[in-house]
């Protein structure tokens, strides 16, 4: 009960959602009321906010600070497992299998596969529960997935029990023990990831993926114009600054001031 309820909590958190509930009181209140000018400026605000967080400057300046705590993997080191976090995925038996893995998913595979390969005699590490409804888990889509480029079976090792990432670092811990092991997910969930495992006195290697914020060159336009991946890119700096302060508040240490870290 209390996972669903954070998740719910969570999501209607989240910049799109709460910018539209903000803008659907402020229109309430010009049809139905006669606080015109507090609807009004509502209204406003909320237009305002969603269009400056659809901008890539803005954006990607929110997500590049968690982004950018820790660099790419470059092989400093032998390992004997890859842990692979589990993101958004489906299952569809018709489909493509990459196409079952969903948002920030398939990168971290594409990661942790190239980190497997310079590993020999490595184990990779998939983890993640089934979805309400879905007979699939997310550890077993990626394990399907993971095969289907090459990955043999007997190289794999699934946990489909945890539901999010503290779990994750609980089920992993009774696997690799003391053993050297990379942590692949997504380059602005890295530090939240990294504090879970540590709590569980393990030392993970950080190999991020699936990085967003961009720095390099854009076209003017790409910058001035909004657009739904700049959103989604503040939606994701924002989700991990709300997860890293529940993580904060139910373990006692002290979240970041940077505004993408969670």
């Amino acid at each position: 009960m209390l996972f669903a309820l954070k998740k719910l909590v969570g999501s209607l958190l989240l910049p799109l959602p709460l910018l539209l509930v903000l803008m659907i009181i402020a229109l309430l209140l010009l049809w139905f009321s006669r606080w015109q000018k507090t609807g009004k400026i509502i209204l406003s605000v909320g237009c305002l906010m969603l269009a400056l967080i659809s901008l890539q400057p803005i954006a990607d300046r929110l997500l590049a600070p968690t982004e950018s705590r820790y660099p790419t993997w470059r092989n400093q080191q032998q390992v004997d497992y890859v842990v692979v976090l589990g993101g958004g995925y489906t299952w569809n038996p018709d489909w493509a299998p990459g196409s079952n893995m969903i948002g920030n998913s398939l990168p971290r595979l594409v990661e942790g596969i190239r980190l497997w390969r310079q590993n020999p005699g490595s184990k990779m590490i998939f983890t993640g529960a089934a979805a309400p409804g879905n007979p699939v888990s997310s550890a077993e889509v990626t394990s399907r997935v993971a095969q289907s480029l090459g990955v043999p079976p007997d190289a794999i090792v699934a946990l489909d029990k945890p539901r999010d990432t503290r779990q994750e670092a609980a089920e992993v811990a009774k696997v690799v023990a003391n053993r050297p092991f990379l942590l692949v997910t997504s380059a602005s969930h890295l530090p939240r990831a990294m504090i879970f495992f540590q709590q569980q006195g393990l030392n993970p290697l950080p190999a991020p993926a699936n990085q967003l914020a961009i720095t390099s060159p854009l076209n003017f336009w790409e910058r001035a114009i909004p657009s739904p991946v700049w959103l989604g890119h503040s939606d994701r700096a924002i989700y991990e600054w709300l997860g890293r302060s529940w993580q904060a508040l139910t373990s006692g240490d002290t979240p970041s001031a940077e505004p993408g870290n969670q």
